[in-house]
């Protein structure tokens, strides 16, 4: 590797391993307080040097985004916001729960994105920041027997089984994770409302957020080839996912009261016609957090 790769002042590696994490706290996969993946860690999925990682993690330490515990962990201390004037969840989700009255309507494959941006909002009620009377949210997923495109690993069987079991672990966690918080907020005097159903036979191309009937935010899945890391460490490195850090997020919102171009009022209606027609409450999601997952 060239020195040029490694430079803290902008070199090929480091703006990766940097725009990585960044991307990451942006989207809700690292909120306030997450602890991140190990300096090794991120250098082997990334294929960078340990050094490299090393150097990003220090500037994020001096700039304040992340704090480090010599011999133990590192973990986020504050989110970005948006610098380019381009749609983000954070932004999004954080204009919602400004309001008295909260509503969020998610539809995606696991909602990872979604689960740490609501955490960090329901931290900032639990220190007086915000006072929301109530918060409502829908939650709509793959059925778990859905046979999904991705992520998968179609060459051989024993991995495909693996991997798809990855996903389905995940998005039963954020379920959980969910039901906690809405628990939380509970305890802290909101009424907090959580609903998760699921569509058979239904692979989301895109992930779609409504926000207090007024706002939507969505953006493709992009299918991607390459390596996926397995829950117990075992790499597969023949498998297909999708790009959903990271990716390019549309905002449509009424202004005055209108919807102008009518895109807010489409994805209105076709998040409303899933969920009423073809959404199902499974069992599985239906038990308090913490139970049978």
């Amino acid at each position: 590797m060239g020195t040029s790769e490694s430079d803290e002042g902008g070199g090929r590696q480091f703006r990766l391993v940097r725009n990585h994490l960044m991307e990451r706290m942006r989207d809700g996969t690292y909120g306030e307080g997450s602890k991140l993946k190990t300096q090794r860690e991120l250098a082997e999925d990334l294929g960078v040097s340990r050094d490299v990682v090393q150097k990003v993690f220090s500037q994020l330490v001096d700039e304040g985004y992340i704090a480090t515990k010599r011999g133990s962990h590192s973990w986020v201390v504050r989110l970005p916001r948006s610098t380019k004037g381009e749609p983000t969840l954070y932004d999004s989700i954080d204009r919602a729960f400004g309001e008295p009255e909260v509503s969020l309507d998610v539809a995606s494959l696991t909602s990872e994105s979604f689960v740490g941006h609501f955490r960090a909002q329901v931290e900032r009620v639990e220190a007086g920041e915000l006072a929301p009377r109530r918060v409502a949210v829908r939650m709509m997923l793959p059925s778990e027997s859905t046979d999904l495109p991705y992520p998968r690993a179609p060459k051989d069987p024993k991995d495909d089984e693996r991997v798809r079991e990855r996903w389905r672990n995940r998005a039963r966690v954020h379920v959980a994770e969910m039901g906690d918080y809405c628990e939380r907020l509970r305890v802290g005097g909101v009424d907090a409302a959580l609903e998760v159903r699921r569509v058979t036979i239904w692979t989301p191309t895109f992930k779609l957020y409504l926000f207090n009937g007024g706002e939507a935010l969505t953006g493709l899945y992009e299918p991607v080839k390459g390596p996926i890391r397995l829950d117990d460490g075992t790499m597969i490195k023949e498998a297909i996912d999708v790009k959903g850090v990271g990716v390019s997020l549309t905002n449509f919102a009424k202004t005055g009261g209108v919807d102008g171009g009518a895109g807010y009022g489409n994805y209105r209606a076709w998040f409303d016609a899933y969920w009423n027609v073809l959404a199902e409450r499974p069992e599985r999601d239906s038990k308090p957090a913490g139970q049978g997952q």
